[in-house]
């Protein structure tokens, strides 16, 4: 069943977003739209568009734009891809920066600094790569297998708790006893 559904699923998409928050909310659409029409799960979808999410904020805020332009006048490009064994990998790269993207560990106060801590919760694993021209890409595999995180799902709707009143020795009339 594994290949069947991983065949449905598109093999790839790319595209270029605005180096700015203008772009996000595009390529979050377009990829929630091409991993439905997929058939991937809604779970292993909202944790996609998450990374997808934390990857275009941190290349916005850390990266330059593709091409050397400056910030804002140019693209950064999104990339996201389910291979033939349904595992499903998001890239986002960038002009590269200053710095190289490492996980922080910010104050509790602190405004930002979890983006990485949040995809490395989320993914199964996720790294760094950089090229001759300098552009910078960070990738994620999201899910090993989407068919597999399918059938969990599934699994999941089946399993219900027992409701309160089937409970036995709970009388869900005695826990307002002492409101009177």
């Amino acid at each position: 069943m594994a290949l069947v559904v991983a065949q449905e699923v598109p093999t790839s998409s790319s595209m270029a977003v605005p180096h700015g928050p203008a772009g996000v909310g595009e390529a979050r659409h377009r990829m929630r739209d091409h991993l439905r029409t997929g058939g991937v799960s809604e779970t292993v979808i909202d944790d996609a568009v998450l990374i997808l999410s934390e990857l275009l904020s941190n290349a916005c805020r850390h990266g330059r734009p593709l091409g050397g332009s400056l910030a804002g006048d140019g693209d950064v490009r999104v990339a996201w891809r389910v291979d033939a064994s349904g595992r499903l990998t998001v890239e986002v790269t960038d002009g590269g920066g200053p710095t190289r993207p490492v996980p922080a560990t910010p104050s509790v106060t602190a405004h930002g600094g979890r983006g990485l801590n949040i995809i490395t919760a989320l993914a199964k694993d996720w790294g760094v790569r950089d090229d001759v021209r300098g552009e910078v890409t960070v990738w994620v595999v999201v899910q090993d297998d989407v068919c597999s995180a399918r059938r969990r799902e599934d699994f999941a709707t089946r399993v219900t708790a027992p409701s309160v009143s089937q409970i036995p020795g709970l009388d869900f009339a005695d826990a307002f006893d002492e409101l009177d």
